[in-house]
């Protein structure tokens, strides 16, 4: 009997021990509360992160416990290093709040909360310039803009690689703005702008753009603006004229198949047909010479037709015709007949 009351004893006397020594530490802050942090807060959804607790003791063997809420997650032990917790943040419930726990004997202690933010990373900014022209400056306006990514977003501009800009933090989806002022000079500009929100190691570059130098007008900045304006109007002056020869092509070649081909065929749909043969089929071929030609034209209202048959005159001398009585006549008058 007295045995069991002598363990009963020394367990008592070692819980008050522990006791003494826990309420010893607390009072000398042997064992203070230890610090979690991260690299950082700011991570996207599925990303692994790192947590580091660390205690200021370290000549103390501490255990550490890695709490999500009231869940306990990992255990570690050390002593003098910081201990990490490796895990992916995925979901809304992974963002935290997270606590370190830190435990010698029976003393423990807890570190402050510690929470992730969800963002998504920045696209591919664009860069577009604007520019009015002077005989000597020009006036520029670059503006820069990524259409996807967690607001704030903080956009710089470079002149090839050189910053010419302080950061313009946006919290808006709207592009930031820079203007600057270039005198008129034989070299060719080439500027870009970066856009970067709270990810790190997550900034964009737009494409660079280039301003074709100039030399006191616009010279080939304005041909480059107004080139594709040229372009539309000769392309429509093409067409326009395409299109009329082809109509003029169709009416000339329905004008010449109506037209007629042979003497006294005339079609009463081709118009009025002037036959400068007629009066000539029923008289007798003069011997020795070919065959009158016929010249017909017609006419459809105020146009002419374009066909014309060419006729070779051909004179022969015929009998003269009776005089009449006349005092005042002369004789020996020759006649001659015009053939065509």
């Amino acid at each position: 009997m007295w045995k069991k009351s002598f363990l009963v004893f020394l367990f008592s006397l070692s819980v008050q021990k522990a006791a003494l020594d826990c309420e010893r530490v607390r009072k000398t802050n042997e064992l203070p509360s230890p610090s979690l942090h991260s690299e950082t807060d700011t991570v996207r959804r599925g990303q692994n992160v790192s947590l580091s607790c660390l205690q200021q003791n370290k000549s103390l063997e501490i255990t550490y416990f890695l709490f999500r809420g009231d869940k306990r997650l990992q255990t570690q032990d050390g002593k003098g290093e910081p201990v990490t917790f490796n895990l992916t943040v995925s979901e809304a419930h992974d963002l935290g709040p997270y606590k370190c726990k830190v435990q010698v004997a029976n003393c423990s202690k807890y570190s402050l909360p510690f929470n992730f933010t969800f963002a998504d990373p920045v696209t591919a900014p664009v860069l577009n310039i604007s520019v009015i022209q002077t005989k000597t400056d020009r006036y520029i306006t670059l503006r820069c803009i990524s259409f996807n990514g967690s607001l704030p977003i903080n956009y710089i501009f470079f002149e090839k690689n050189i910053t010419i800009s302080p950061v313009i933090s946006k919290d808006v989806r709207k592009p930031a703005e820079f203007n600057i002022t270039k005198s008129n000079t034989a070299e060719v500009k080439e500027y870009r702008c970066k856009a970067k929100n709270r990810l790190p190691d997550h900034a964009k570059y737009s494409k660079p753009v280039t301003i074709p130098s100039t030399g006191g007008d616009c010279g080939p900045f304005c041909l480059q603006l107004l080139l594709p304006g040229l372009l539309l109007v000769l392309i429509i002056i093409i067409l326009v004229l395409a299109f009329w020869m082809l109509r003029k092509y169709k009416a000339r070649k329905a004008m010449k198949d109506s037209a007629p081909r042979v003497c006294r065929n005339i079609p009463m749909e081709a118009g009025i047909y002037a036959n400068v043969c007629e009066n000539q089929a029923d008289e007798k071929p003069v011997p020795g010479l070919e065959p009158k030609q016929c010249v017909s034209s017609a006419q459809d209202g105020a146009k002419y037709s374009q066909e014309i048959h060419y006729a070779d005159p051909v004179f022969q001398q015929v009998a003269p015709r009776d005089q009449e009585n006349s005092n005042n006549s002369k004789d020996g008058y020759v006649y001659s007949e015009l053939v065509l």
